[in-house]
């Protein structure tokens, strides 16, 4: 190769005064035979030949489109840019009605990047050859990359009605609908397109991402399997079973997955972030941070690995992550989803430096992106709550009530309300099982509604809880929103403990606020999130009402202002033995896979206590709807 280029290079030094009187013996009837030879060269691969000539034909004022889409090839391959684009501009300006050109221009500019410019050109094509689909498909990948959703969504759907086997928009499709929030259809484009290329694992991989975003973690799972079946080196494949392991709680084996990623792929920056992901789930703070920073380092751009970075306390001593997070070309040619994880961490940075006013301001930008791609569900919500409350008055009442039977603890509340220091303290009891966030007690009631269904109830969700290695003598169930089934598990469930977290409201929504929830499409609104907080609050009374017996009030202040008396209270009445352990939470070995798990690596500390006062102008709206409800109207914000 060496000498490969001392040769290309002594070309270009003794080549100009032979190159001067060969263009002077050029005549104008020679050019189309030069145009010929010129075409011959490339033809056969020989560049240099071909671009010598190419030369020639310019330096004659040789106008050809051939000459000047051909040597604009040339220029491409040779990562000469801008001489490939000014010539394809030549060629468009003298020969507006030939297509090739702007094929050229722009696949050029969507392959650099330049998605504004590709967007004007790729339409002027369209206009010249409107039938012609992989124009439209170029298109809607430029208008993707351009934060235009829904234009991208109807140019990919041209493309599929000129094409309809076209795997590559029906694919590009999926996910466009998958970033404006419609699961629905980006499900539908995605099977359509692994009907037309069943062996392609690329398709299962982005299936598998769909149903994960949608919490279908099984099916998401069994999906990323069959890719990496179909192709056991594909790299993001593992990478991707092991975020679906995370959150599933499979650490160790998300670990593995991790693992083989990085080693398929040494530079997959997604790979470094999963494994940093899980060594701060394990507690683990400085490896999570090593991680991380060497995700940022593959790829400055990783928008997700700077939301994980500023989760970690890190390293005052490298700041070169945090300068390039608050640079202004980081936000360049970033999708609206992207844009949402760089925003909320900044401010979590502004948080940590006690800027409240620019972490208000991040908090706020970051959420309303998130609500223009996944409205809020609030109505949804408290809707649900009300059904539940009518439901729970038909349920009949588990009359088996056997002592010997499991107990079954329920944490419910809102989100960020101490659910997860709650279920710390009780895992320090050896007998205790915690599930975790799974819906299966919901699963369970439905399936239990069933006409063709011979278990009942309990009996459903029993066996759903011995899937999960919970045949102990007591499981904890953190589903918060059980706290709508309260009245259901009262009356079903037999043994049933449910433990109500709590706290200050506005402490509570600041804290959902910032905490960039995926689902709880609510949490993006402040007004929402106040109307979401007092419909729990008016549902838990009502049930409190009528089964005083099964409700402990755990209030979240009072406990880390005073966790010796609150914890001592909450083991008394779940009728456990006292042990000083419990006063440790923070020493428990188990894994954390929520919000709260680096603050759960630190001991009961009332930090957080008032914090809603530093955000108290950007919370207004919230205020606004507390101060209008009953118990709050007297309370000075």
């Amino acid at each position: 190769m060496k000498g490969f280029g001392n040769k290309q290079t002594n070309r270009k030094k003794g080549n100009s005064s032979s190159l001067q009187k060969e263009i002077n013996k050029i005549t104008k009837s020679s050019n189309e035979q030069l145009i010929k030879k010129a075409l011959k060269y490339h033809s056969e691969g020989d560049f240099l030949n071909a671009e010598r000539q190419y030369k020639l034909c310019l330096k004659q004022e040789s106008n050809d489109p051939r000459v000047l889409s051909n040597y604009g090839l040339i220029c491409k391959e040779a990562g000469r840019f801008e001489e490939a684009i000014k010539l394809w501009k030549k060629s468009i300006e003298l020969y507006p009605e030939n297509p090739t050109p702007y094929y050229n221009l722009s696949n050029l500019l969507i392959d650099i990047q330049r998605f504004k410019e590709a967007e004007v050109f790729i339409k002027e094509v369209i206009n010249i050859k409107p039938d012609d689909y992989k124009m439209h498909y170029n298109l809607g990948i430029t208008l993707r990359n351009n934060s235009k959703g829904k234009e991208a969504i109807s140019s990919f759907q041209n493309s599929i009605k000129l094409k309809p086997d076209f795997t590559e928009a029906l694919s590009n499709l999926s996910a466009t609908y998958l970033e404006i929030g419609n699961i629905k259809d980006a499900k539908v484009s995605i099977k359509k397109a692994i009907e037309f290329e069943p062996k392609e694992p690329t398709l299962y991989l982005n299936l598998s991402k769909i149903l994960q975003e949608n919490s279908e973690l099984k099916d998401a799972e069994k999906y990323i399997k069959i890719a990496i079946n179909l192709n056991p080196k594909l790299a993001e494949a593992h990478s991707n079973l092991a975020t679906i392991l995370i959150e599933l709680g499979n650490l160790k084996e998300a670990e593995l997955s991790s693992r083989k990623a990085i080693e398929l792929n040494p530079d997959f920056a997604p790979a470094y972030s999963n494994m940093a992901t899980i060594m701060r789930d394990i507690g683990n703070l400085k490896e999570a941070e090593l991680y991380i920073r060497k995700a940022i380092d593959i790829n400055p751009n990783y928008a997700k690995a700077y939301y994980i970075h500023s989760l970690l306390r890190s390293s005052k001593n490298d700041k070169k992550w945090q300068h390039n997070l608050f640079s202004k070309n980081i936000l360049n040619n970033q999708s609206e989803r992207n844009k949402i994880d760089i925003y909320f961490a900044r401010s979590n940075i502004h948080h940590m430096e006690i800027n409240y006013k620019l972490s208000s301001k991040n908090l706020i930008l970051a959420n309303n992106l998130k609500l223009n791609i996944e409205p809020s569900n609030s109505k949804i919500l408290i809707n649900k709550s009300k059904e539940l409350l009518i439901e729970s008055e038909k349920i009949e009442i588990n009359q088996n009530d056997n002592l010997n039977s499991c107990i079954s603890i329920f944490i419910v509340g809102m989100p960020r309300s101490g659910s997860t220091l709650l279920e710390s303290i009780l895992s320090m009891n050896n007998n205790v099982k915690d599930l975790g966030e799974i819906n299966i007690l919901e699963e369970s009631f439905e399936e239990s509604k069933r006409i063709d269904q011979g278990l009942n109830f309990y009996e459903l969700y029993r066996t759903k809880t011995n899937k999960y290695n919970a045949k102990c003598n007591i499981t904890t169930n953190k589903w918060l929103y059980n706290y709508q089934y309260a009245g259901i598990i009262s009356k079903g469930i037999i043994n049933p403990k449910i433990i109500h977290c709590f706290r200050n409201p506005l402490d509570n929504i600041l804290s959902i606020y910032r905490a960039h929830f995926a689902g709880n499409e609510y949490s993006s609104s402040l007004v929402d999130c106040a109307k979401v907080y007092l419909d729990q609050e008016e549902v838990m009374i009502e049930y409190k009402n009528r089964f005083r017996s099964k409700i402990y009030d755990l209030n979240y202040d009072l406990l880390v202002t005073n966790p010796h008396k609150e914890i001592k209270s909450l083991i008394s009445w779940l009728g456990w033995e006292w042990n000083e352990s419990y006063l440790s939470p923070h020493l428990n070995q188990r894994s954390i896979s929520t919000a709260s798990s680096v603050q759960a690596r630190s001991p009961i500390n009332s930090k957080s206590i008032g914090g809603w006062k530093n955000y108290k102008e950007m919370l207004q709206p919230a205020m606004e709807i507390l101060s209008k409800a009953d118990g709050y109207q007297e309370l000075t914000f």
